[in-house]
C-alpha cells in the first residue's frame, strides 16, 4: 500500500464524516476564540478531500506508483464525495434536487461508458471540459457551503452550480461522441469475426459429411 493508494482511501474516510458535519445543526467547534459552526468545519472536510484528490494523482505519477487498485478506487472515492456532497446539500435544502440528480447522474453515465471502453480495450482519458468541470464543482460545493452562513454568497454558488451542470453535460456528449463509434465499431467487429468463424466452421462439418457419405460402404 503506498501514499497516493492510502491518500485515495483517506477521501473515502472524509465522506461520512462530511454527511455528519452538514446534518449536525448545533456543531460548534472553538479555536483560538474562533467559533467554528457545522458548515465551517464541512467546508474543511471537503476542501481537505478535494486536495487529497489532486495530491494522490500527482504523486501516483511522479513516483511512477500508479497501481491497478489505486486506478479502480480514484474515481469511486471522487464520485462518493461528490454525491455526499450533493445529496447533502439536498438534504439541507441549499440544493434543487433535480440539479443534484442531473449532474451525479452524469458522473455514473460517465462511469458505465469508461467500463465499456475499458472492456473493448479502450481508455478515455479527462477531457478539458471534464477537468474544468471538476474544478468548478469544488468551487461551486464550497461556494454553498459558504453561503449556508453568509446567506449573500448563495445566488453566486448556484450560477457556479450551474457552471457544474453545463460542462458536466458537455462533457458527457463528448465522452460519448469521441468513444461511442469507437467502442460501436469494435463490437461489430468482433461480432462480425464470430459469425465468420461460425460459417466457417459449418462449412468444415458440411464438407466434412458430404465426405463421409460419398466413402464406399465396405
Amino acid at each position: 500500500m503506498n501514499l497516493p493508494n492510502l491518500l485515495t482511501i483517506l477521501r473515502i474516510f472524509f465522506v461520512p464524516l462530511l454527511v455528519a458535519a452538514l446534518m449536525q445543526d448545533n456543531l460548534h467547534l472553538t479555536i483560538l476564540d474562533f467559533t467554528l459552526t457545522n458548515e465551517f468545519v464541512a467546508l474543511g472536510i471537503f476542501l481537505a478531500a478535494a486536495a487529497t484528490d489532486l495530491l494522490d494523482g500527482y504523486l501516483a505519477r511522479r513516483w511512477k506508483q500508479v497501481t491497478t487498485v489505486g486506478t479502480l478506487l480514484d474515481p469511486i472515492a471522487d464520485k462518493m464525495l461528490v454525491s455526499a456532497a450533493m445529496i447533502s446539500l439536498v438534504q439541507v435544502r441549499m440544493l434543487p434536487g433535480w440539479m443534484a440528480v442531473l449532474i451525479i447522474g452524469r458522473e455514473f453515465a460517465v462511469s458505465g461508458l469508461r467500463s465499456i471502453a475499458a472492456a473493448e480495450g479502450y481508455t478515455i482519458k479527462a477531457s478539458d471540459l471534464g477537468k474544468t468541470k471538476m474544478v468548478t464543482q469544488v468551487i461551486a460545493i464550497s461556494l454553498m457551503l459558504l453561503s449556508m452562513h453568509y446567506k449573500q454568497l448563495y445566488e453566486i454558488s448556484m450560477w457556479w452550480m450551474w457552471g457544474v451542470a453545463f460542462f458536466g453535460v458537455a462533457s458527457a456528449i463528448g465522452y460519448f461522441a469521441k468513444f461511442w463509434r469507437k467502442v460501436d465499431d469494435s463490437v461489430k467487429k468482433r461480432r462480425r469475426r464470430e459469425l465468420l468463424i461460425r460459417e466457417r466452421r459449418r462449412k468444415k462439418a458440411e464438407q466434412a459429411a458430404a465426405a463421409s457419405a460419398m466413402e464406399p460402404n465396405h
